[in-house]
């Protein structure tokens, strides 16, 4: 049972981290068509560094709390 959730759970991540790391704001989509193509996918990887830190400190926060609050 506990491998069932286990599965769920990462292939619910997986697709959360897939859909976030193709948006964008509305402001910055513009801006990104307005650059090229090279400059716009540096954009995209800029944004998508910087989406990663808080996902990583939330991930780290509740993998913690998964793990003091297991029987």
């Amino acid at each position: 049972m506990k491998q069932r959730i286990k599965i769920a759970v990462l292939s619910l991540v997986a697709v959360l981290v897939h859909v976030v790391s193709f948006a964008q704001c509305s402001i910055c989509s513009k801006t990104a068509s307005q650059l090229g193509e090279d400059a716009a996918r540096g954009l995209n990887g800029g944004i998508i560094y910087l989406a990663a830190a808080p996902f990583l400190i939330l991930s780290y926060i509740g993998y913690k709390w998964w793990k003091n609050n297991r029987d």
